[in-house]
């Protein structure tokens, strides 16, 4: 087990996870808490956040709920600085927090595209600018993991989400463009691209028969991912078993992109 605890354990580090308080950001939290990270809960429910935070604290690691909302630009740095006030400096960022807006592409409303925008690929950035500026300011390594989608580099058989479509692809682009700018200070940037899970956000379209049975037949594994199975990629990008991964995307995802 030691040999392993080197490879894969996080005790002594702080992380961040965004879009903690349901479906895939509660079981990265958990992932991260399993191995001995601290970990900074951020997301507009309080009273979600909060109960994540005392289960966290009941296996051991330090917990703190840090309610905000992203789409407000000032509240991204609000969060860094209430996650570092509560547990310590930041060396693990997990930018998870998203949304699907939903229409056919000729009748997209601009708030629709504005809000995709700016949740899925403006506030991720935000935040590594706010956790990758501190980092280098004192000189310390982190692992930043941005958790985008399939859709980043496969079109959208099921639903009508141009501007889902265009902000986690933008997400990709700014995993690679922050890897290779902040190599030289230590800060390993990488990207998880889900496939078809069944979480609290996605439970609802898939319960129409049709659509679930052509998302399973489109996946080689025949089925959808549960959140439990991304928790092996998070553990592996955010541990020192990565230490010379940076720029990637890892795609969990049943198969899709082998097609």
């Amino acid at each position: 087990m030691s040999k392993l605890d080197d490879l894969f354990s996080l005790r002594g580090q702080v992380a961040l996870v965004t879009g903690a308080s349901a479906g895939i950001g509660v079981d990265l939290a958990r992932t991260l808490a399993l191995a001995g990270a601290d970990v900074a809960l951020v997301a507009r429910r309080r009273d979600r956040l909060e109960a994540l935070a005392a289960e966290l604290r009941g296996e051991g690691v330090r917990a703190a709920a840090v309610p905000a909302d992203l789409m407000e630009d000032e509240q991204c740095a609000h969060a860094v600085a209430e996650a570092e006030r509560a547990l310590g400096p930041v060396s693990i960022l997990v930018n998870n927090a998203g949304i699907a807006p939903l229409s056919r592409a000729e009748r997209h409303a601009r708030d629709k595209w504005d809000r995709a925008l700016v949740l899925n690929l403006t506030a991720p950035f935000r935040l590594c600018q706010e956790v990758g500026r501190r980092l280098i300011e004192r000189g310390a390594r982190g692992r930043i993991v941005n958790v985008t989608s399939i859709i980043a580099v496969r079109a959208n058989p099921l639903y009508a989400s141009v501007g889902y479509a265009a902000s986690k692809a933008g997400l990709m682009s700014v995993t690679r463009q922050l890897a290779i700018e902040w190599a030289k200070h230590g800060i390993a940037v990488n990207a998880i691209a889900p496939a078809w899970f069944l979480t609290e956000m996605t439970e609802l379209g898939f319960a129409q028969e049709e659509r679930r049975e052509k998302a399973e037949r489109l996946t080689p594994l025949g089925r959808l991912g549960e959140p439990k199975e991304l928790q092996t990629a998070l553990l592996f990008l955010a541990s020192p078993a990565s230490s010379y991964v940076t720029g990637s995307t890892v795609f969990v995802d049943g198969g899709w992109t082998a097609w």
